[in-house]
């Protein structure tokens, strides 16, 4: 099998040669570890030779104000603090005094076009860059749920999904028509050429959902669920990221028509590889499993085997092995790296 072949079986939950592997998308330090290690040059020659079946694609976006489509809004209105260092989720945005929708209309808030600040020419020459066999994946992010809390500022956001719901839905709303139309273009500009995308909100703390299953399912699911039946109109597959504890919330993503649930956080509530094929292995794949807050970047290279070793006993496909973090950090020692993806390498 070839990665593309590799990952469709997984998605599939059909017999694979052995797992598919994903790297995620390590710091620049441990990018640097890395590379060194390998004997490579780039990023894209270590995910070449350790093993990686992916090659992720962050979907290009550049405004006035930032570099990155995660942090596209200006919620200060003031063309700062929207930069990927000084994004934050519980600063008081412009909508933090909004208590109905009259407060919110007079905000004026001006929300971006994508289309201004996504270049499709550049769109194909960076999908076009992925090696031939490799799965291509949008890295779209469309993180609703987290900007919605930015807008208002956590505290008030998560108010007014009690107290106000429609001026939640009004701001959410129009954050996911602007993720559907970034989106849009870039399937548009690289039709045929992109096997998955990556969406996903971190609603999850260590122990537990940080809101209800009640308000997942009324406040993220419907803009998840848009996104979702867009990228699958264009023949995508959808890897759903969320940290933390959301056992509860599965079920909402499955509905939601998610091909694969991201980054299973071996150490968070519920989280156990085990429980999870035996709650959802027929239903959903998943992406992850090997820990980032124990395990690989304290543990020796044997026990990290050992974690491969189990995975693959638990999901003889339906698993992409990679690390229960997409941005593995410098603590993680290249050795358990190479552990990681020669055990997950070998064929069943």
């Amino acid at each position: 099998m070839n990665s593309r072949e590799r990952f469709y079986a997984t998605i599939e939950r059909r017999p694979v040669d052995h797992p598919a592997c994903w790297l995620g998308d390590p710091t620049p330090g441990e990018a640097e570890k890395l590379i060194r290690y390998y004997g490579v040059n780039s990023v894209s020659e270590l995910k070449k030779i350790c093993g990686d079946d992916f090659y992720a694609v962050e979907i290009p976006y550049h405004s006035e104000n930032c570099n990155a489509i995660f942090a596209a809004f200006d919620w200060y209105m003031g063309g700062s603090n929207v930069d990927v260092e000084h994004r934050t989720l519980t600063a008081n945005g412009c909508f933090c005094e909004c208590e109905d929708m009259e407060d919110v209309e007079r905000v004026n808030f001006p929300w971006p076009d994508p289309a201004k600040y996504i270049d499709p020419e550049l769109c194909r020459r960076l999908v076009d860059e992925a090696p031939e066999d490799k799965v291509v994946m949008g890295m779209l992010w469309a993180a609703h749920f987290q900007d919605f809390c930015a807008a208002f500022g956590m505290e008030n956001a998560l108010m007014n999904m009690v107290s106000a719901p429609e001026t939640v839905h009004y701001v959410d709303d129009h954050i996911v028509d602007f993720y559907l139309k970034a989106l849009k273009i870039f399937l548009e500009a690289t039709k045929g050429k992109v096997q998955a995308i990556l969406i996903g909100d971190d609603m999850g703390s260590q122990r537990s959902l940080m809101i209800s299953p009640e308000m997942v399912k009324e406040f993220v699911m419907p803009g998840a669920k848009r996104i979702i039946e867009l990228a699958h109109s264009y023949g995508v597959k959808v890897i759903y990221h969320s940290c933390g504890s959301i056992l509860d919330a599965i079920p909402f993503i499955i509905e939601a028509g998610a091909d694969a649930i991201h980054p299973i956080q071996a150490r968070a509530a519920g989280m156990d590889p085990r429980n999870l094929k035996t709650l959802f292995g027929d239903r959903v794949s998943f992406c992850g499993g090997v820990d980032t807050q124990e395990l690989l970047p304290y543990g020796t290279p044997e026990q990290v085997r050992d974690k491969v070793r189990e995975l693959r006993e638990i999901f003889p496909t339906g698993l992409i092995i990679s690390p229960s973090h997409e941005a593995l950090q410098e603590d993680v020692p290249p050795e358990n790296v190479k552990a990681l993806f020669e055990e997950a390498g070998k064929d069943y």
